[in-house]
């Protein structure tokens, strides 16, 4: 009992430390800092729960650029090592989720420590893998940037 009390704490005393100075160092104009190990969380969840998603993508994209036979032979490999990587990263991101990392920043040409994505793309799936408008809608796409 007591070292659960004592555990409980120390996540506590964690939290508030690394939200604090979170907050302080706010460098996103996106959100406020203190949503960043929350957004750590939620990809983490996400490439948890859609990282065999991968193996699908990875085949698609593989037959786009190298042809059928690729995409029949090297595409469902290089989905498995995608997959496998998506989810131990997805774990990374869960287990970790309270800290940032050394060389993840938001910025992929910045470095240092951050909140940002270990793998990139972020998420497992992206602007270009929107199959039958399912993940974004048509009217966010003709407002993008991408």
């Amino acid at each position: 009992m007591r070292f659960g009390l004592k555990m409980a704490a120390a996540v506590i005393a964690a939290g508030v430390m690394m939200f604090g100075g979170a907050v302080t160092t706010a460098e996103a104009a996106d959100h406020p800092a203190i949503l960043k190990p929350v957004e750590k969380l939620g990809r983490g969840v996400a490439n948890v729960a859609f990282g065999p998603m991968e193996l699908l993508m990875k085949t698609y994209d593989t037959t786009q650029e190298l042809g059928g036979i690729a995409g029949l032979c090297y595409g469902p490999l290089l989905g498995v090592c995608y997959t496998v990587a998506r989810e131990v990263v997805g774990v990374v991101d869960i287990a970790t989720f309270l800290f940032p990392l050394p060389n993840c920043p938001e910025d992929p040409n910045d470095y240092g420590w951050g909140y940002g994505p270990i793998m990139r793309p972020a998420w497992v799936v992206d602007v270009e893998h929107n199959w039958g408008n399912f993940f974004y809608d048509d009217d966010v796409m003709a407002n993008s940037t991408y």
